[in-house]
């Protein structure tokens, strides 16, 4: 599946993958302008080079190194409309998968606020609304067209990925900078509520 038991992105998958040389690709944090760039679509014709493969082969490695859920573009400084993500655990897991040029519809009615994280936005956590339910169109790293209908924390992931894409940060969505915390914190004082 290519998830480990804590529902992150697993080595094991990496093994699959089209390049036996992948690398751990820099992360660009809150800050850097190129997380502020709307990404630009990929063509059909670039998506199946080799360049662009192993982009996505140093994207699913890199997300595994950090043990994160999910990896856009302008993340590692590619403001190109692609994203990795892949959710194990949650009430609607999904499956590892590479998504390029997404198309999102939201579903499911009034917002759910809940907690985030970003690899970009390393130690801090907040509560950010999200549509509870989504459909994504878009193409996979093959070309052929992906269709998927998720709820619950896989579309929340999917939401958080796209406006990556977009230029959007989720601390750009919270509602209010009251839930705002460090990890140590979130640990401390915020999860005990959660129980």
């Amino acid at each position: 599946m290519g998830l480990n038991s804590g529902g992150m992105l697993s080595e094991s998958y990496v093994l699959l993958t089209y390049n036996r040389r992948m690398s751990i690709l820099k992360v660009a944090r809150m800050g850097n302008p190129v997380l502020r760039e709307k990404a630009r679509p990929v063509e059909p014709s670039e998506l199946c080079t080799p360049a662009t493969q192993k982009l996505i082969d140093d994207m699913i490695q890199t997300v595994v190194e950090y043990q994160g859920i999910g990896l856009a573009g302008p993340q590692v400084h590619e403001c190109r409309r692609i994203f990795v993500a892949g959710v194990e655990n949650g009430d609607d897991p999904m499956p590892l998968m590479v998504v390029v040029n997404p198309k999102l519809v939201l579903l499911g009615g009034t917002p759910i606020e809940d907690w985030e994280g970003c690899l970009s936005i390393p130690d801090l956590r907040g509560r950010v609304p999200r549509a509870p339910e989504v459909e994504l169109r878009a193409l996979d790293r093959h070309g052929e067209i992906l269709r998927l209908k998720t709820h619950g924390y896989a579309a929340r992931v999917i939401q958080h990925e796209i406006d990556h894409l977009d230029g959007v940060l989720f601390v750009d969505r919270m509602r209010s900078f009251d839930s705002l915390t460090h990890l140590d914190e979130f640990s401390r004082f915020w999860t005990a509520d959660e129980g």
